[in-house]
């Protein structure tokens, strides 16, 4: 069904044959925890993308859609713009930089709450050549930390090509905002046909959200440097019940025994957790009954290997 965020702050037009519709690609771009997953979310109005205090939560390039009485958005949550030369942060800046180059619009997302710092510097650079299709938004407005005229005078001094009508603050959060960033993006899509049925918010297949879901649950109870040496691999995925149910077989990967003993944690008190969080957000999400056989197993240094990260992280 078409999205009711629509309401007063857009001009409203129902009649559908005295106005043409709009489809547009959106390539969400910015520094790691900037809130462009939660804008996703909020924008979709369903969990599509992990959502994490911790960086780099978002690996693939994630597809969100918006459906209106304007058109439709596509969104895709890239991950956060990291300056590392790890192979696995080379991979997801590989992702984000691939994105840009077949989109309508991009979505520069930036975190009022932290000073604009090289990444910033980086991303802006990245985006400079597409500045007459990108929208910016100032997040975290709502925050007691948020400084929003530093960034403000961040955006004149690197991207001053952008005008200041494509300029906008939002709590993606708390969804102050966030019609009109949307407005500002049906203003630059293009007029098409949609791509996706009106009653879709995302194309990702079964098994993915599963190990998202899952993975999101993970990261979010195991601390440090843990969250990014831990990845989620479906095994089995089976309807039962004459498709009442849905029993899954998973396992959370680690690169080393180390890990794998925090992971599952003392008496297996940690995957318990993750475990039973996990069935809780599963349940919410699909409308089966989702049962989980959930274990922990060690692919050493699936980090630094080519055959993982492709699985993971298409090129």
């Amino acid at each position: 069904m078409y999205s009711d965020i629509m309401s007063d702050n857009f001009i409203q037009n129902t009649n559908e044959d005295d106005k043409e519709l709009k489809t547009g690609m959106v390539a969400i771009i910015g520094r790691p925890s900037a809130g462009k997953s939660t804008f996703l979310n909020t924008a979709c109005q369903e969990e599509v993308s992990i959502v994490s205090p911790i960086p780099q939560t978002t690996r693939n390039a994630i597809k969100g859609i918006v459906n209106t009485s304007f058109g439709q958005l596509i969104f895709i949550d890239t991950p956060g713009y990291h300056d590392s030369d790890k192979k696995l942060n080379l991979r997801l800046k590989n992702v984000t930089e691939t994105q840009l180059e077949d989109i309508d619009c991009v979505l520069y997302v930036l975190d009022s709450t932290r000073v604009p710092g090289n990444e910033e510097i980086h991303t802006a650079q990245l985006i400079k050549k597409h500045a007459d299709k990108t929208v910016i938004a100032i997040n975290k407005i709502d925050s007691k930390e948020s400084k929003i005229q530093p960034i403000r005078r961040f955006i004149k001094d690197t991207l001053p090509q952008i005008p200041q009508e494509r300029i906008f603050e939002m709590s993606a959060q708390k969804d102050i905002g966030i019609n009109e960033v949307l407005k500002a993006l049906y203003d630059i899509a293009p007029i098409a046909p949609p791509m996706y049925s009106e009653d879709d918010y995302t194309d990702q297949d079964l098994a993915f959200r599963i190990a998202e879901a899952i993975r999101g649950e993970a990261i979010n109870r195991l601390a440090d440097e843990l969250p990014h040496a831990v990845y989620v691999d479906i095994a089995d995925v089976e309807k039962r019940n004459e498709g009442k149910k849905l029993w899954v077989r998973a396992f959370l990967c680690v690169e080393r025994e180390s890990q794998k003993g925090i992971v599952i944690g003392k008496g297996a008190t940690k995957i318990k957790e993750i475990r039973a969080a996990s069935l809780k957000k599963l349940n919410r999400i699909f409308i089966y009954k989702v049962e989980l056989d959930l274990q922990v197993k060690v692919d050493k240094n699936w980090r630094q290997r080519d055959y993982t990260l492709n699985k993971l992280i298409p090129q």
